[in-house]
């Protein structure tokens, strides 16, 4: 059994062909992976195969050959079996999860096969890519197909599409040459493009207020709440569409003002939340029979009804094209436009970016938590149709009197003369006529 840094433990068998000795080359070949193979039936396939190696075969390099026959349809089922799994990056190793296979499978099936299927893996070349990623872009592999009961496969094609799919290829090739069926993948020299357009599109406040007052009417219109409450917590966490959809209770942490995702894009990932979402989770009545906070209306699993609400929110609101991540880049933006410093922002929004993430480890979560209550609070204000109130005048003085607690606590326990700190705050009260006299302390 060889065990791979990422915990992956595969069955192996090792041989020397040609009747072995020492002159002959000796040869690795992979049975199968531990999980779906268990040991018994490794070692029977293992005894079959030495038997044939004993007899004068040689599989490995049988294997080996047939592969380099394979046709990029047999390639994409064989990446299906052993070769989705992430490639880069700490995770490096892992399964993808099941939602993110399902879709690199379906771009693959629905756009390489149709115009690249029948070819032979190892002679696509770089020109290849190029007129497949033209093509895709051109739309011609787009089909609307019934497939069974209230049940459509849809495919527009187009440069979005295109360079998704171009991006799966490559990973595709390069399972292909780590499993020696190719010997150079073809995307990564050919002229395409491989990255998407940078999201730039947030609300304002003036157009977050349109939001919450067409949230408002269609609730009142009779659409299910559930809906309606997922895109106001998309609005006041800054969460991914599915981290909120598919909350569970579990993970809801109110008394510490915290969302605590079990399995979001970056793995477990601890988001601070603001006053106004906490108060809208404790309204939600629990589902007696499910853990999630929005089950679904029939069966297991979590509600799946906000696109069409959706639709009609955004064309009451007039705001075309905004989506649940255009409400994350928002609360980005606000807290940014508060001044809110780019930790506490990635904390809020359990940023993925890598060389962030070693500084968002040191965020405390009070200042964490008092930053997700600052945005949420000019976000929550402008849903309810008050947008630019922000926090009130009580509000910044009780956080300003809770700062300068904290602070001359610290000083008292580290030592610090109590005259010494009543006269730093003599100085900050002078300084800042406006805050909180030294009473507060």
């Amino acid at each position: 059994m060889r065990v791979e840094t990422s915990g992956v433990k595969t069955f192996v068998i090792k041989y020397r062909a040609n009747g072995g000795g020492r002159t002959a080359k000796q040869h690795w070949l992979v049975i199968g992976r531990f999980g779906p193979l268990t040991p018994d039936r490794a070692r029977k396939i293992a005894k079959a195969k030495l038997g044939g190696v004993a007899a004068g075969a040689d599989p490995a390099s049988e294997l080996q050959a047939k592969r380099r026959e394979l046709t990029m349809t047999q390639l994409i089922d064989l990446y299906e079996k052993e070769g989705c799994v992430i490639q880069r990056g700490k995770r490096q190793g892992e399964p993808m999860k099941p939602r993110t296979k399902a879709y690199t499978l379906a771009r693959l099936r629905n756009h390489v096969i149709p115009l690249l299927g029948t070819r032979r893996a190892p002679e696509i070349n770089s020109g290849d890519i190029e007129r497949f990623v033209t093509d895709v872009t051109a739309g011609k592999t787009a089909k609307d197909e019934k497939v069974g009961p209230r049940k459509r496969i849809i495919v527009r094609g187009g440069a979005g599409a295109a360079r998704k799919v171009v991006r799966d290829l490559s990973a595709v090739f390069s399972f292909a040459l780590r499993s020696e069926i190719a010997t150079r993948n073809p995307c990564e020299s050919a002229a395409v493009r491989k990255t998407d357009n940078r999201r730039e599109r947030f609300l304002s406040l003036e157009e977050v207020t349109r939001l919450g007052i067409a949230l408002d009417e269609v609730e009142a219109e009779g659409v299910n709440p559930k809906a309606v409450n997922i895109a106001r917590l998309w609005a006041l966490t800054g969460c991914r569409r599915e981290e909120i959809a598919g909350l569970r209770w579990s993970e809801v942490k109110l008394d510490e003002g915290m969302l605590v995702l079990s399995d979001s894009k970056t793995g477990k990932s601890a988001r601070p939340i603001g006053a106004a979402a906490i108060a809208l989770l404790k309204s939600i009545k629990r589902a007696d029979n499910s853990d999630f906070v929005f089950p679904a209306e029939r069966g297991e699993g979590s509600y799946q009804g906000t696109k069409g609400v959706w639709a009609k929110v955004i064309r009451k609101a007039q705001l075309p094209g905004v989506n649940a991540h255009t409400l994350r880049h928002t609360i980005g933006s606000t807290a940014t436009s508060s001044g809110e410093a780019l930790a506490l922002t990635g904390a809020i929004l359990g940023h993925s970016n890598p060389r962030s993430t070693a500084i968002y480890a040191h965020v405390q979560i009070d200042p964490s938590r008092q930053a997700a209550e600052r945005v949420s609070a000019q976000i929550a204000a402008a849903l309810a149709g008050k947008p630019g109130s922000g926090l009130t005048a009580a509000q910044n003085a009780t956080e300003i009197d809770a700062i300068v607690r904290s602070l001359v606590e610290r000083l008292t326990q580290q030592g610090v003369d109590a005259s010494e700190i009543g006269a730093l705050v003599d100085r900050l009260v002078e300084d800042n006529p406006s805050q909180p006299n030294k009473a507060a302390a």
